[in-house]
């Protein structure tokens, strides 16, 4: 081992660390790497900086607004809910004709999106036949997941591999249906183990019905009546410091029977007025004994009560691509800015009630919020948040509806049939959707991930620098040492399944982009060392990479769906780890099948 590739071995080792450690987002995780790698010397700046302009990068982003276009238009979700419509005597049939045509729509939009669009609609659907949420929702990440290995640009992953290959001119470009073959396996074999195995193993843990008794907010929501005697008479709340002395919320004033929402902070307190509250028993009894008031505890606000007149309680899934991400709900003045209060926040399995204005907000924590109607929309507008109660299933349509699909389509023929690629027929059809105004710049910027790009283009040069500092030689030099003394006739299978098996571990623990990076060069050295076709092992690599059913914190796809569904870590665990199992074993025998070790005479 030369000094160069401990320091590249380094430097993975503290890539990996980070994104498993999440103790920065995953992006500047990326950046830490490229950082470490320019100090090293290991790269230059040049090479350093190429991720940036990789066409893979560039692909992704367009494929993000392509979606984006197909999501505005609302043509999807009317797709399938009037597909579902077909299946609506069986609950069965009717749940796979859903998670199978989220599989396909995932082959040819990116998956992330399909899930944001779905996963009110699945919650909808879960209500509709009378089950939880959670029987559900993890099925739609996985079915997305799956369907986005069917094609090249179902994943960021495939994009990603078949950009190496491209510029390392050591194979020719992976097709665009080449996948096809082989995912079509996985997504039956998975669709099979969920109905049969994954579906009875799934909790029934979401409460549907009453979101005030689905975040446990009894203890948190009640009424106080202003006293003749109260310090809170002829002042406002903001005069006494209300929310920063008791971290206690005024939802309403009720006054003479007329609710007041708006100015709330600012008005003048009358005795006999009633606020709406939120807050914990400790800080509202100690509210009662310093400000004189009357706590109604046998008055606590219900669901029922909440949603009267224009208010609504809805729960909101913040995007990666909030402006919220990293600032906590006082920080970004949710109130003044949206109009609504946030009463709770789910994260990873647990509910945070308690100082809810101070938490440093994350990508795809779930908001419960409370506030006017038009206001809640307004948010869903924004594209910053995800309402999971409230859906619009009419199709918008814009005079070139059809075209965001028609545009689509063509990038994707036009590159299965190799008359163009599909980098230069996506950036067409993105140029003729905002010719027509389909999609403004404005939206195009928005749509764009910007986190997944920058993670993508600051991990290349990691790839780049295993490749150039030996790293690969030397780590493929030592696996292909443990299969050079087995069978010639098993060396391939053993070698794919030790490849496959560490990606898939990889991609649970830091992104699937990372995995790919990583192992991609790596396994192109040992087959070389061993004499055999690098393809089979490549693709093996894109499969894994984007098998991640055991965390929610693998695949973007199954963090979104972790707080709606009122997930447990384990509950991943416990469903995604057999399917994890079942598809390595799929791989390690029909992987050489569809692409045989040695070439073909």
């Amino acid at each position: 081992m030369t000094f160069e590739i401990a320091i590249v071995l380094l430097i993975i080792a503290i890539t990996v660390v980070l994104f498993a450690t999440e103790l920065v987002p995953i992006e500047i995780a990326a950046l830490v790497s490229l950082g470490l790698l320019l100090l090293s010397g290991i790269l230059k700046p040049e090479e350093a900086f190429s991720g940036f302009s990789n066409t893979a990068v560039i692909t992704i982003a367009l494929l993000f607004a392509l979606s984006y276009a197909l999501q505005k238009t609302g043509v999807l979700e009317y797709f399938v809910i009037t597909l579902n419509k077909l299946a609506k005597r069986s609950t069965w049939l009717g749940l796979f004709v859903f998670l199978f045509s989220i599989a396909i729509l995932s082959a040819l939009i990116n998956n992330t999106a399909v899930v944001a669009i779905f996963i009110p609609i699945a919650i909808r659907m879960a209500q509709k036949y009378s089950i939880s949420p959670s029987k559900i929702l993890i099925p739609l990440s996985y079915a997305a997941i799956m369907g986005g290995t069917l094609t090249l640009v179902g994943t960021s992953t495939n994009l990603l591999v078949n950009s190496m290959m491209v510029e390392s001119s050591m194979e020719s470009a992976l097709g665009m249906f080449e996948f096809t073959r082989y995912g079509i396996i996985i997504l039956l074999v998975g669709m099979t183990y969920i109905a049969l195995v994954g579906y009875r193993m799934l909790p029934s843990r979401t409460v549907t019905n009453s979101l005030t008794q689905n975040y446990h907010m009894g203890n948190y929501l009640t009424e106080i009546k202003i006293t003749e005697d109260s310090n809170l008479a002829g002042k406002s709340c903001l005069e006494r410091g209300i929310s920063q002395n008791y971290d206690v919320v005024v939802l309403d004033i009720l006054r003479d029977n007329v609710r007041l929402s708006a100015q709330i902070r600012d008005a003048i307190l009358q005795p006999n007025d009633i606020l709406f509250v939120r807050g914990s028993v400790e800080n509202l009894l100690r509210l009662k004994k310093i400000e004189k008031v009357t706590l109604l505890t046998d008055e606590k606000l219900t669901h029922f009560e909440l949603t009267q007149k224009d208010n609504v309680l809805v729960e909101c899934l913040m995007t990666d691509q909030s402006e919220l991400v990293g600032r906590s709900v006082m920080e970004s003045n949710f109130r003044r800015h949206f109009g609504a209060f946030v009463l709770a926040i789910r994260r990873e399995g647990t509910i945070l009630r308690s100082k809810v204005a101070h938490i440093i907000l994350k990508a795809y924590d779930t908001l419960l919020v409370y506030g006017p109607r038009e206001k809640i929309q307004e948010m869903a507008a924004t594209g910053d948040f995800i309402v999971l109660q409230e859906i619009a299933t009419k199709l918008k349509r814009h005079r070139f509806w059809w075209l965001s699909i028609l545009v689509l389509l063509a990038a994707v023929i036009f590159a299965a049939l190799g008359i163009s690629p599909i980098i230069k027929n996506s950036l067409l059809a993105v140029v003729i959707l905002l010719v027509v105004r389909v999609m403004t710049p404005s939206e195009v910027y928005h749509s764009i991930h910007w986190p997944v790009l920058v993670l993508i283009a600051a991990l290349i040069p990691l790839g780049l620098a295993i490749q150039t500092s030996g790293t690969a030689d030397w780590i493929g030099s030592n696996i292909s040492n443990l299969v050079a003394n087995a069978p010639d006739s098993i060396k391939g299978y053993i070698l794919l399944a030790i490849l496959y098996l560490i990606t898939a571990i990889l991609t649970e623990v830091s992104s699937n982009a990372a995995a790919a990076i990583i192992m991609v060069p790596i396994a192109i050295n040992a087959a070389a060392q061993l004499g055999l076709m690098p393809r089979p092992f490549i693709f093996a690599i894109c499969f894994a990479a984007s098998a991640s059913f055991a965390t929610p914190v693998g695949y973007q796809t199954n963090l979104m769906v972790y707080g709606p569904g009122g997930y447990k870590f384990t509950d991943y665990m416990k469903i995604g780890i057999p399917l994890a199992l079942i598809l390595w074993v799929t791989a390690i025998f029909l992987i050489p099948v569809m692409w045989p070790f040695t070439a073909v005479h």
